[in-house]
């Protein structure tokens, strides 16, 4: 299994300019499951900070958990500004750690977070060192976007045509499967860890033109940005369809629609 702080070391700028910011809606429910007002947050996997800093002014303390440092210097900067704008008083820190060895104390989380990251951990060290964090009644929030936005079924189609060239390609290669996939549900539930667990859906809203809509296919889809690089070339990978299609498409920067897969288990 590839380490996923070598993978997302480098390209952290890019990569927090294009990925969406967690919807509010989602901060809230999260927060009405763990039943604290203003709770103490461990994020891991942070990143570049975009899910930390969602709980600006709804969090009493937030601890963004990170092992690549490229990223981490990226979240310095997006939590120094929210610490600026944030007039509630959030206190924010920034760990370099992994998700399964936080060095975090015992029961130190109302609430603990993985965006977009899940996938990447060792399940059988992190949920219990996830578990070790929570305090009895808090909860796990593993949460991850449907890949591509829902914008039109033409762009939509374009980017299954790249994920399909992408696989073809990572099968020629023999390449093994970049990660353990995104159901999540069934291990958190086989850990015996959790009293309860539940998936849920929450919906956000963005807009963005084919640039940004390009740039986050090379973010998101495993392996794409390594095979372009490398002289795969972006015409039979399917990018340059994709290009031309979000390019006619987007041209309005039309709504962009967001499903976020929540997973919720209570300690």
């Amino acid at each position: 299994m590839p380490d996923a702080g070598w993978r997302f070391s480098g390209g952290a700028a890019e990569y927090d300019a294009v990925r969406p910011r967690p919807p509010g809606d989602l901060i809230t429910v999260i927060t009405q499951w763990a039943g604290v007002p203003s709770p103490d947050v461990v994020d891991l996997g942070a990143g570049t900070g975009l899910s930390a800093v969602a709980w600006a002014g709804r969090a009493r303390q937030v601890t963004a958990v990170e092992p690549s440092a490229g990223m981490r210097r990226q979240a310095e900067r997006r939590i120094a500004a929210a610490r600026s704008s944030d007039g509630a008083g959030t206190q924010f820190r920034l760990v370099a750690a992994t998700a399964e060895d936080t060095g975090l104390p015992d029961g130190c989380a109302d609430v603990v977070t993985a965006s977009q990251a899940m996938h990447w951990f060792d399940p059988d060290r992190a949920l219990p060192e996830i578990a070790r964090l929570l305090r009895p009644g808090g909860v796990l929030a593993a949460y991850d976007c449907d890949w591509p936005p829902c914008t039109d079924w033409e762009t939509g189609a374009a980017w299954a045509e790249v994920a399909a060239q992408v696989e073809a390609e990572e099968a020629r290669r023999g390449l093994p499967a970049p990660h353990r996939g995104k159901d999540h549900l069934p291990g958190i539930r086989r850990s015996g860890l959790f009293r309860h667990c539940a998936e849920i859906a929450v919906h956000g809203r963005d807009e963005g033109g084919a640039d940004r809509l390009v740039a986050l296919a090379l973010s998101a889809v495993t392996h794409l940005s390594d095979f372009v690089d490398g002289g795969a070339g972006e015409d039979a990978l399917g990018v340059t369809a994709l290009r031309e299609v979000a390019a006619r498409r987007l041209a309005s920067l039309p709504t962009w629609w967001w499903t976020y897969r929540v997973r919720l288990a209570v300690r």
